[in-house]
């Protein structure tokens, strides 16, 4: 009766392990970087929200690649990963720009697409890849954008 009683409980602690998700593992890359919303933009230099912050700011910036704001000196053109965890509302869309000052081809983020994990798949509206190219950026209403200028 004993071995019995250790069987079943042996076989009843198996079954419990089964019943855990397999997906329970830790969440990484921009889905760790969530912050919620808070306000801000990010860009990280390297693909999926990883390698150095390169800024967050609730603000805009015209100039990535200055010694002012959020974003400064080598930030220029080093965005190879973004996220707009604005409020929703308003200026709650992230245009990012080719150029410092709001200038050339822009592609914009809508808050409720989060992030980009990896800019190389995205280009301005000048046809300029994304990847390694933001100078600038600035919170603009969705109208603001023209159509096939949003990012994901």
């Amino acid at each position: 009766m004993r071995k019995m009683t250790i069987v079943l409980a042996t076989l009843g602690l198996a079954a419990l392990g089964l019943a855990v998700p397999a997906n329970a593992h830790a969440v990484s890359g921009c889905n760790a970087q969530w912050p919620g919303r808070d306000g801000n933009v990010r860009a990280w230099r390297d693909w999926d929200c990883q390698g150095e912050l390169l800024g967050a700011t609730p603000g805009n910036d015209s100039a990535w690649g200055d010694t002012a704001g959020p974003f400064q000196a080598s930030d220029g053109n080093a965005a190879s990963s973004v996220m707009n965890s604005g409020f929703v509302g308003g200026k709650d869309v992230v245009a990012f720009y080719y150029l410092s000052n709001y200038g050339g081809g822009y592609g914009c983020l809508k808050p409720g697409e989060l992030y980009v994990d990896n800019l190389t798949r995205d280009h301005f509206t000048d046809g300029n890849n994304m990847n390694d190219n933001i100078l600038s950026h600035q919170w603009v209403t969705a109208g603001a954008c023209a159509p096939g200028s949003f990012i994901s």
